[in-house]
């Protein structure tokens, strides 16, 4: 399983999968920047466009330019976020093709823990600020209360302990507090602060909490889809066995995520 990789070039399944969830924590890390009107933003990572079209609905920006390495995904947000103030661009968090100082907000969703040089990334998140702008960005809580991968994966590991290297609260341990501050203080970025940010992840049945591991995007689908029908199947019934399925058969859970920010000088 070291040979895995992560895949992000549907929009279509992504979206249902955590794209939809994102979109409520977006609302909620954006009222936390509070920041005023006018401002020039980029959105590292914009993947779908779910954070770039809260900072347009939420922000009244001068400008946003999204980045993202997967040219599906920027064809996805392009057709979804049509504002004339937003422009898409192919790059990478840690070649950001941007000049230096030219926004006044750097935001990421969902992106960090994804990125090979993490320190790298944050530092180019600093070099396209300018002076007193704010760098922030948030992650799920994926070893603890982003409870719709931790189901899964406590239950895929149940069944089969080699899926364990693949799990993301155990891959991706800069997702939590302490990694996230340490990363942007040492970027050089300043009052560095951290909050949990919780939003209901309410699933109609269980349908609905299943199908979008069938999508394979990103690392739980993709594990999920390299299984043999048996084994999904197993896993399937192992996973619905653990969830708090209520009388109406819906599912109610909450997704956390780790948000932090700093602010250049």
């Amino acid at each position: 399983m070291s040979d895995h990789r992560d895949t992000w070039s549907s929009g279509d399944t992504y979206e249902p999968y955590v794209g939809r969830w994102s979109r409520l924590v977006a609302r909620d890390f954006l009222g936390w920047l509070d920041a005023p009107d006018d401002l020039r933003w980029l959105d590292v990572g914009c993947g779908t466009g779910a954070l770039t079209q809260t900072i347009v609905s939420r922000c009244s920006p001068d400008a946003v330019v999204g980045v993202d390495p997967s040219e599906e995904y920027l064809a996805y947000a392009r057709a979804r976020v049509t504002d004339p103030r937003v422009s898409f661009r192919a790059g990478h968090a840690q070649a950001l093709p941007v000049k230096d100082g030219e926004h006044d907000a750097v935001v990421s969703g969902l992106v960090l823990n994804f990125v090979p040089d993490q320190a790298r990334a944050v530092s180019e998140l600093k070099r396209a600020l300018s002076a007193g702008g704010t760098a922030a960005a948030y992650v799920w809580d994926y070893a603890g209360e982003m409870q719709l991968m931790r189901r899964f994966w406590d239950a895929a590991v149940a069944l089969d302990p080699g899926a364990l290297e693949l799990d993301e609260g155990r891959r991706f341990p800069l997702a939590r507090p302490a990694p996230l501050v340490e990363l942007f203080e040492g970027a050089g970025l300043q009052d560095v602060r951290v909050l949990a940010i919780d939003v209901p992840t309410v699933f109609k049945d269980f349908d609905d909490y299943w199908s979008p591991f069938l999508g394979g995007q990103a690392p739980a689908p993709g594990y999920c889809m390299s299984l043999s029908e048996e084994r999904r199947a197993a896993l399937r019934e192992r996973v619905r066995s653990t969830l708090p399925i209520q009388a109406d058969g819906s599912i109610r859970l909450i997704a956390r995520a780790w948000a932090v920010r700093g602010v250049a000088e």
